[in-house]
């Protein structure tokens, strides 16, 4: 709506000047032609200080100007989003225009110049140009004054030519060029309010935007601080993980080749020596691990081998430490996957051999793996004794957690010994398939 009053305004504007303009060249080559008509050329050249050579040729291009006026304006209004370059040339052709219309008239109306001002004002955004036009057009129009000029120069006067015509007429034409006039100047004074107010709701509307944006960086900032705390919590439960899962994993089998040294010492020492041994080897290995899993994710054990070798390499080690038989069948080949998919594959074993043999006192682990409908179905069960109600301690809780950052699912059984399920979701790449 106040766009459309704006646009209304701007016609408006411009016509008056059109009228007034043109009005004036008009009104000059008509009253000559009277003049000639009536034969009175000689006593009017007697009462006036100068007349224009060329009447006709002043209303052509008075006309023409106005023109160039009408398209620059056109120009503006169709394409002032999408070049400033073209908002530029048709403002200095329209100072151009309003110069040599100011100066074909013989400073008899100088109006149009406001024009030009007030189109400065709306088009032009780099505050020092806009100042330096607007003081152009200042100094223009004070200068372009008939009274002034006219003080040093012969001009023709359109008060004279409407002297001519007898006092009824002169009433009403002194009436018009006054109206016009005054018009001109209320339609500008009217421009420039709205223009003021428009720039004023702009303001308002950006530093709406600007307490918005202000609002919106403050919540950012909020949201910025609770991610970094989350990040700090979500690593502080990885190094929980990683630490309970391979200090569990070793502190067991430990202790159950312990059991087995403190059984076998007096029987066979040479046997035990061995045995410690071994233990030696798997606490070096687990402080090892231990150490690898603050920094990393990704067990040791995975940076030097492929993960049917890790997992080898792991029963291999709890077989030797606690006596106890671990079997592993995979129905995948080959048993890889991508590097987050293998740490959850390789700690859901481990704890789950570490929990057999803590809590359950199995002397058998059997492990299977296979892909049914593009999902790893990892199954764990022991002969150990189980338990009717399964608590939620910190191994089962991690792995929960394990497979549900992988999107897959994990059941715990005890009814027969103790059974764990795993479905993940595996990418299975075409180097794995």
């Amino acid at each position: 709506m106040k766009r459309k009053a704006m646009s209304i305004i701007k016609l408006l504007f411009f016509l008056i000047n059109m009228v007034q303009a043109g009005g004036i060249s008009l009104f000059i080559y008509m009253t000559t032609k009277k003049i000639c008509e009536d034969d009175q050329a000689r006593v009017f050249l007697g009462q006036v200080d100068a007349i224009p050579k060329y009447p006709e040729m002043i209303v052509w291009s008075t006309l023409l100007l106005i023109a160039l006026l009408g398209c620059d304006m056109l120009i503006r209004e169709t394409r002032k989003e999408q070049s400033g370059k073209i908002i530029a040339i048709t403002l200095g052709i329209d100072l151009v225009c309003s110069i040599v219309l100011v100066w074909i008239l013989d400073f008899n109306y100088n109006g149009v110049i406001l024009l030009v001002f007030a189109n400065i004002l709306v088009f032009v955004n780099d505050t020092k140009i806009k100042y330096l036009l607007i003081g152009v057009a200042t100094l223009g129009y004070l200068v372009a004054d008939y009274d002034l000029i006219s003080v040093s120069n012969h001009l023709f006067s359109v008060r004279d030519y409407i002297q001519y015509y007898n006092e009824t007429q002169q009433q009403l034409l002194f009436s018009v060029y006054n109206i016009l006039g005054s018009l001109n100047i209320m339609i500008f004074i009217l421009y420039c309010i709205n223009i003021i107010n428009e720039q004023r709701n702009t303001i308002q509307e950006v530093n709406e935007w600007s307490r918005q944006l202000q609002y919106a960086n403050d919540r950012l900032k909020e949201y910025n601080e609770m991610t970094e705390k989350m990040a700090e919590t979500r690593e502080r439960n990885r190094v929980a993980r990683e630490i309970h899962d391979t200090l569990g994993h070793t502190l067991t089998g430990v202790s159950a080749g312990v059991d087995a040294c403190i059984a076998l010492v007096d029987i066979d020492p040479g046997q035990t020596k061995k045995q410690l041994e071994v233990i030696a080897k798997a606490v070096r290995g687990g402080i090892k691990d231990v150490r690898s899993s603050v920094s990393e994710l990704r067990a040791d054990a995975l940076e030097h081998f492929q993960l049917d070798e890790a997992i080898s390499d792991m029963i291999a080690e709890m077989n030797s430490l606690a006596g106890v038989e671990v079997v592993f069948h995979s129905e995948v080949k080959p048993f890889r996957f991508s590097e987050d998919e293998e740490n959850v594959v390789y700690r859901i074993i481990q704890e789950g051999i570490t929990n057999a043999l803590r809590h359950g006192k199995a002397t058998r682990i059997q492990i299977d793996a296979r892909k049914i409908d593009g999902v790893l179905h990892l199954t764990i069960q022991d002969n150990g004794c189980g338990c009717k109600e399964i608590k939620k301690g910190f191994g089962t809780k991690h792995m929960k957690e394990r497979v549900a950052m992988l999107g897959g699912s994990i059941h715990f059984s005890g009814e027969n010994g103790f059974l764990i399920d795993a479905r993940i979701p595996i990418r299975w790449g075409e180097e794995y398939d």
